[in-house]
Order: structure tokens, then C-alpha cells, then sequence
């Protein structure tokens, strides 16, 4: 996508302006300030935080124009916003809506009741063991999706194939997924600590380890000589250039205080702060590679730390890469604007409701399916859940394939635990088994329906 259309004054100019009476400087009339500060307009036109670059392409109400439309809204934004203590390279704060506009107040009290507190959908969530299975899903998602929109080039199927299988990363796409995967079941043991730099630099080696073409890159801070831009991927076009590598070591101690709750002095929403981190992260861009996965490592540890248990089971990345250009839009529209951190803010509350959505649909879809099962295939309480999903999956796919360590991924249980199911699976006629070399591959018999109908 290309940079977005720049406003055409600064939120500096706009107040110094307006401080003078003299709106001539900015090429306006002179009642300018009198007419948008009378106007009515807020910090939203039309229901929307607009920038300058989607206003610009509105046709405006008779006798108000564009500009006067952005200077009403700067004013008022400039009014409610606080400040962060992330910089930019020309030491200008970051800043947001200390009262975010709509739907954001719906979507956090949204997000609190649904991915926070207490455990209270024994209705949506499966009991006891069976969660393990919806996790294990989600980081398989989130670790294959994140690796694409970093350039992974492997397909689901065969990166879920490597992780479930417990086969080797062929290649470098297949790295990268596996070093995601490997590193989201890491971030969940992580809820309780506090972040240091020293776990940052944990998460990047996990996240690169194998996959840059210097290893000595992996955990360290860029250098002066290793310049990095965030380039338009078709145009070449350069988006942003982060801050000096002279910096870096600073601005991480000020994002872990950020974290880890510190500053800034004033209550955060903990959703908010964590959306906050994923950007920080990324914008400071400390590392040669890997900051877009760190980042999101990131943001989850952080949903985690404040209690959003929901978290281990969205995949974020999923939607990013659905629509890649929104994401870099929202990151563009807070550099083009006042680094107004709002843009956002607002677009990741979105992913995050629509993420969470996406977790309610799929529990309701397989928790039918397992309804439907039973109806059709009579009792089978002597099978335990894990052998009911493994089931669920071999009826809709005959020729599926599976190993002692495939299902000891997908249902996180101990090797022997797995063998166990299978074996079971195999005495009770649902399964044939064959041995190829060192390895036990287990296969839906042809006539299951009808086996387990007779069951």
C-alpha cells in the first residue's frame, strides 16, 4: 500500500494558530477557529475516527470544508488525548483518546466478559482434558498464520502435517513455523513473570533460531551497520525507518516498565496496554528480522498476564493476514498523524472481537458435531474425548493418518497416554495399524460408520 495522504497541518500548528488568532498562516479564513470550535464536530465524522486520507475523499456538508472538519476533530482530540512515553526518532510522544469512541467501549466490555475473570462457559468450553485439544489448535493456527505474513511459504496443510507428526522443518518456511509454535507454548508459561530484556531476547532467539542468514543475529538488538526500513512489498516504496540502533537499548527498558505496568501514571486498560505493546515493538523494530512475530508473542504474553485466558485459544495473525493492508494502514495512519496511537487501537479491538467470535463459532460447530455423532453412532461413553475427536476427524476425512506422536501433539498428552488410545482404537476394530521402518501408522477401517453403529 502506499504512505498515506499526510494532513495538511500538524496538531502543533493547528494549536499555535489557534493561540495567534491567526488562522492566515495555515491559509484559512479568519473565522476559522469560530466556525470549528461551533460546529458540533467531535473526535469521530460520520460515527468513524477518520484520518486525513479517508476525509480527504469525502465530500464535506455545505459551508464546512474538509479542513475545517480535521481542525474541529484535532481540537477535540487534541483535548482528550494522553500521552504514552514511546517517541518518536524527533522525541514526540505517542499519544491516544483517553475515552476511546465508539464501538471500542462496547468491544472492551466485551472482551472482559468473554476472555477475562472467571471461567464461567462450561457451555462453550469443553471440560477438564478436552481444552488441551482446542489450545494445541489455536497455537498450530496462530504459529503457521504469524510465519505467513512474515514470508513463510509453506501451505497449512503441510505445516500442520510437520507439527502434529513431530517430523524435522524442511526448510526455512517450515523453521519459521515450528520456531512459532515451539514459542507460543512457551509465552503460556510465561503469564506470570514480568517482562525483562532478557526475556525479549529469549522470545527472538525462539522465534529465529535457524532461520536468519547470520545465526549471530538471533537475540541481539540490530547494529548501526544493519539499517532497517518496512518497505511496500510490490513498490519497494519505504514506509517507515525505525529509531537510530543507539536507542534501542533505552527505549526496551522504558517498553518493559510500559509492560509491566510502571508508567505511564495513569490507569490503562489492560487490553488497551497490550494492543500498546504489540506496536511499541514493533515500531522501535529492534531486531534485523522477526519483530512482526515478536510483537504478536508479545501481545499474547501480555492478554495472558492480565487474566484474558481466552487467549490461548484466538489466533490473532489469522485475521491479520486476511486483510495484510488494514494492518499496515493502522500502523501508518498513527505515524502520519500526530503519532495518534488511537487508529490502532481501534482496528486491533476489531481483530480482537472478531478473533473471539471466531473461537465461539468453532467450539459450537465441534461441540455438534460430537452431538451428532453420538445420535448417529449410538453409545460411546466407553471412548474417552480424545478418542471421540480422533473419530469426529476419521469419519470426515477416510483417509486420514495418524501416529502415536501426532495425536500426543494434537491432544497434548503424554507418548504413552497416545499409544494407549490408539492401541484401544485398534482392539475395538475402529482402527488398522501398520508398521513402516520404526513407526506405527494407524488408519480409519474402511467400514467405520458402520462398526461404530454396531458398537
Amino acid at each position: 500500500m502506499k504512505t498515506p495522504t499526510k494532513p495538511p497541518f500538524t496538531v502543533l500548528q493547528l494549536l499555535s494558530a489557534f493561540a495567534e488568532g491567526n488562522a492566515d498562516v495555515l491559509g484559512l479564513t479568519d473565522d476559522f477557529f469560530r466556525k470549528a470550535l461551533t460546529s458540533g464536530i467531535g473526535v469521530t465524522h460520520d460515527g468513524r475516527y477518520l484520518h486525513w486520507d479517508e476525509l480527504v475523499r469525502r465530500t464535506p456538508p455545505s459551508g464546512i470544508s474538509r479542513e475545517m472538519i480535521w481542525a474541529a476533530m484535532k481540537l477535540q482530540r487534541q483535548i482528550m488525548s494522553k500521552p504514552i512515553p514511546l517517541e518518536d526518532g524527533r522525541k514526540r510522544r505517542f499519544t491516544h483518546l483517553d475515552a476511546l469512541p465508539e464501538p471500542a467501549p462496547e468491544i472492551l466490555r466485551f472482551v472482559d466478559m468473554e476472555a477475562g475473570g472467571a471461567i464461567s462457559s462450561d457451555a462453550l468450553l469443553p471440560d477438564g482434558d478436552k481444552t488441551d485439544r482446542y489450545i494445541i489448535k489455536s497455537l498450530i493456527e496462530e504459529s503457521i498464520t504469524s510465519s505467513q505474513i512474515e514470508g513463510a511459504s509453506t501451505t497449512r496443510k503441510v505445516a500442520a502435517e510437520m507439527i502434529r507428526s513431530g517430523r524435522r522443518p524442511r526448510n526455512r518456511s517450515e523453521r519459521m513455523i515450528f520456531n512459532n509454535y515451539s514459542t507460543m507454548q512457551h509465552v503460556r508459561t510465561l503469564r506470570g513473570e514480568k517482562l525483562t530484556p532478557d526475556i525479549v531476547f529469549d522470545l527472538h532467539r525462539r522465534i529465529t533460531a535457524g532461520t536468519m542468514d547470520e545465526p549471530s543475529e538471533s537475540g541481539r538488538f540490530r547494529r548501526a551497520d544493519e539499517p532497517v526500513h518496512v518497505v511496500e512489498d510490490h513498490s519497494g516504496q519505504v514506509l517507515y525507518v525505525p529509531p537510530p540502533a543507539t536507542e534501542l537499548e533505552s527505549r526496551l527498558a522504558e517498553m518493559c516498565d510500559f509492560a509491566n505496568g510502571k508508567t505511564p501514571g495513569y490507569y490503562l486498560h489492560p487490553v488497551v496496554r497490550s494492543i500498546i505493546l504489540h506496536f511499541w515493538l514493533a515500531y522501535d523494530h529492534p531486531f534485523v528480522d522477526g519483530n512482526g512475530r515478536c510483537a504478536r508473542s508479545l501481545f499474547y504474553w501480555s492478554m495472558l498476564r492480565h487474566g484474558y485466558w481466552m487467549f490461548e485459544y484466538v489466533s490473532i495473525s489469522r485475521l491479520i493476514r486476511e486483510a495484510q493492508t488494514q494492518y499496515a494502514r493502522a500502523f501508518l495512519h498513527t505515524e502520519t498523524d500526530d503519532n495518534d496511537l488511537t487508529y490502532f487501537i481501534l482496528y486491533h479491538l476489531q481483530l480482537i472481537k472478531r478473533a473471539i467470535d471466531d473461537v465461539h463459532v468453532y467450539l459450537r460447530k465441534k461441540a455438534r458435531d460430537l452431538e451428532l455423532l453420538s445420535s448417529r453412532l449410538g453409545d460411546m461413553r466407553e471412548l474417552n474425548h480424545r478418542q471421540r475427536a480422533l473419530i469426529v476427524h476419521a469419519l470426515k476425512k477416510e483417509r486420514s493418518e495418524y501416529t502415536v506422536r501426532s495425536h500426543m501433539t494434537l491432544q497434548n498428552v503424554t507418548h504413552q497416554t497416545a499409544r494407549m488410545d490408539l492401541y484401544d482404537l485398534v482392539r475395538r476394530g475402529l482402527l488398522s495399524m501398520k508398521k513402516v521402518g520404526k513407526t506405527f501408522y494407524f488408519h480409519p477401517v474402511r467400514d467405520l460408520e458402520n462398526r461404530l453403529k454396531g458398537s
